[in-house]
């Protein structure tokens, strides 16, 4: 015998079981984190400076180094369960590009190179570049604009 629940009930009862969210504990400590690995980055850039790297090099090797670390710390299977502690903090800067492509490869590698690696390496970073690239000349275009009205 099949019992019909109203929509309403339903959603009573799912309410009831459902994880509260505590988006403003989230968004704080998202911040914290974020800003942990900007100064990071920047301290990496200002160690490299003094041994001799110019600001450009030390910067470049700080992307390239934290892009490393977050593919290494995916492939060992650490960096989502730092994710699920830390929150966006870690997702938002470069290293959760390097998790989501890292983690595709990953995920699909069994398929082999062009149907694994090849079709889905791309699947979420591919919006990133994306929506990256179509922000950087929007911006890009309001910044070109304001300096030719003043």
């Amino acid at each position: 015998m099949v019992i019909k629940m109203k929509n309403t009930k339903y959603d009573k009862i799912a309410d009831n079981h459902k994880a509260s969210e505590t988006r403003f504990k989230n968004a704080i400590v998202s911040f914290i984190v974020g800003g942990i690995i900007g100064f990071m980055g920047e301290a990496f850039i200002e160690i490299l400076c003094m041994y001799g790297f110019s600001r450009v090099n030390a910067a470049s090797l700080m992307v390239v180094t934290f892009i490393f670390l977050a593919s290494l710390f995916t492939a060992l299977g650490f960096f989502d369960k730092l994710v699920n502690k830390f929150k966006c903090g870690l997702l938002i800067p470069i290293t959760g590009f390097a998790h989501s492509m890292t983690s595709a490869a990953l995920d699909y590698k069994k398929e082999g190179l062009v149907y694994g690696f090849g079709s889905n390496m791309f699947k979420l970073a591919g919006s990133v570049i994306l929506y990256g690239v179509v922000s950087a000349w929007f911006f890009g275009m309001i910044r070109y604009i304001l300096e030719v009205i003043s």
